[in-house]
């Protein structure tokens, strides 16, 4: 073999090596883009999911469903983001960053439930149908407890690993 294609072949694996570089980076750096804006999703839904729950308890029931409406929009666009994420780059994430996206994503489901639950509250609230809107209180109060224990093991898992996420 001359030494002029051994040269061609040594630049095309170059070329490749770098290119393979460069999209790991690239899609490193579309997720780290993306996390902050889902973050505050995440966020501005807690938000709006207890300022329904207080507005229900003072019988304000078309704000509290506005707020409702508001934290699942919020959940869900937080959702969707993660999704989308997991699909376009899930061979490239490493153990921690997938573990931290299917908690993620795990949490807002569930967040979702509780909205839906919340929702059926207020609903029965407003109809004065105490019992049936309690329950569904109840249940959104416990999905949202279980909601918590992902959020904090996802909380745990940037504290136990900084480096990751930046």
């Amino acid at each position: 073999m001359s030494s002029y294609i051994k040269l061609i072949i040594f630049i095309v694996v170059l070329l490749l090596v770098s290119v393979t570089v460069v999209y790991i980076d690239s899609s490193m750096d579309n997720i780290n883009h993306s996390m902050p804006e889902i973050s505050d999703g995440i966020v501005q839904g807690d938000k709006d999911y207890n300022e329904s729950v207080e507005l229900l308890n003072s019988q304000n029931y078309d704000e509290a469903k506005n707020k409702a409406d508001s934290a699942g929009d919020n959940y869900n666009n937080s959702l969707h983001k993660l999704e989308g994420i997991k699909d376009k780059y899930e061979k490239d994430l490493n153990d921690v960053h997938k573990n931290y996206i299917d908690t993620s994503i795990n949490e807002l489901k569930v967040k979702l439930k509780a909205v839906d639950e919340l929702k059926e509250s207020i609903h029965y609230l407003g109809m004065y149908y105490n019992y049936t809107g309690s329950s569904h209180g109840t249940e959104a109060n416990d999905l949202m407890s279980n909601a918590v224990n992902y959020q904090n093991k996802r909380v745990n898992i940037v504290q136990e690993n900084p480096e990751l996420f930046t």
